[in-house]
């Protein structure tokens, strides 16, 4: 708090069209925010989905109000990454409730808890900034279940006299759960990663793989010149070539969330190696490929396949940190030997 007992929330706040007033506390003024989400909300949701200024999308770090919340109101925690502070506030309409968002760097609540973002530091500095034991007289804190990783429950009550209690996996659970004198049911704490779950983060997914998806098309491009008694532009096969980069690129992105959960294996990069082995042989029967490229074609949608399959594991709720740091640790060095191994064939071809 500064010395004229105002919320350290920065002056940029208060013009956020999301913040409707402020209430009065004994550390200053605390930013009201709305329940309802505007047009402009909506149309940021659906940017940020397609990787549209993703990672400046974040409200300022601080403390909320929602509805008009007193003293003994409870205080809940979640991230500064807007697209789950939007789906947050929308969930407590009609609720009286003190919000702590923390400066996850514009990352989710389950994201920023595996990178430490979301972590019993930030948490304990942003209570303490905030002057949160002044506005709040209950000694309860609600976090998000995804939270809980990076979270060191007992230090945070040690060092803050709150105690911590984790809400449910789904912000819209969280009414009923306040109405059971805080406490989640079983189905409240089960995560699912359902088929829209899954399809939801695919654009993000596409966005980010576009471009280094084009350059290595052009790099096809270039490379199917290389022959052994010199260099000519194949432009009869560019077609190809484009099919079968841009057939991988969609079964990786697609394919691998779609069938998820049918896919054989726990691992991420095993299921996307199996939709690449079908995508490579899909594409040697459509092409008609000798036996020798067909063998560099299955290698190299086995690498792509395996290694945007791979990139799912950071999405989704099936995993944990430490499982995911392991399977990259493994399934990377494969990949990229199976990818070379590919090329290489692929290039030998060109030079009989």
């Amino acid at each position: 708090m500064n010395q004229s007992g105002h919320a350290l929330i920065d002056s940029n706040t208060k013009t956020q069209h999301w913040v409707t007033g402020h209430v009065d506390t004994l550390a200053g003024h605390v930013p009201r925010i709305s329940t309802r989400l505007t047009w402009r909300d909506r149309i940021g949701a659906v940017a940020v989905r397609w990787n549209i200024g993703r990672m400046r999308y974040a409200v300022e770090p601080g403390l909320y109000a929602v509805g008009c919340p007193a003293s003994d109101s409870p205080l809940l925690a979640s991230a500064n990454y807007k697209l789950s502070f939007d789906v947050l506030r929308e969930a407590l309409d009609g609720l009286n409730v003190w919000l702590l968002v923390l400066d996850t760097k514009g990352i989710n609540v389950w994201c920023a808890a595996g990178k430490g973002s979301f972590g019993t530091e930030e948490l304990i500095q942003r209570m303490a900034a905030t002057d949160v034991a002044r506005v709040v007289s209950g000694s309860t804190l609600i976090l998000p279940q995804l939270g809980a990783p990076g979270v060191a429950a007992h230090e945070v009550q040690r060092r803050t006299s709150f105690r911590v209690v984790y809400g449910p996996v789904r912000a819209g659970d969280i009414p009923d759960f306040l109405r059971n004198g805080m406490h989640a049911t079983p189905v409240m704490r089960r995560v699912d990663f359902s088929l829209s779950d899954r399809l939801t983060v695919a654009p993000v997914e596409f966005m980010q793989r576009f471009v280094p998806t084009i350059l290595i098309m052009l790099a096809f491009f270039l490379g199917a010149g290389v022959e052994r008694h010199g260099y000519r532009f194949a432009m009869d096969q560019w077609p190809g070539i484009a099919v079968a980069v841009w057939v991988n690129f969609l079964a990786g992105i697609m394919l691998v969330p779609l069938f998820l959960p049918w896919l054989p294996g726990r691992s991420f990069a095993l299921k996307g190696a199996s939709a690449g082995l079908v995508t490579g042989a899909v594409l040697c029967q459509l092409g008609h490929y000798g036996w020798v490229e067909g063998v560099s074609i299955v290698l190299m949608s086995l690498a792509a396949c395996s290694f945007l399959g791979l990139m799912f594991t950071g999405c989704t709720p099936y995993t944990s940190v430490s499982g995911v740091r392991r399977e990259i640790k493994l399934a990377v060095p494969l990949q990229i030997v199976t990818a070379v191994t590919g090329v290489i064939i692929w290039f030998i071809v060109r030079w009989k």
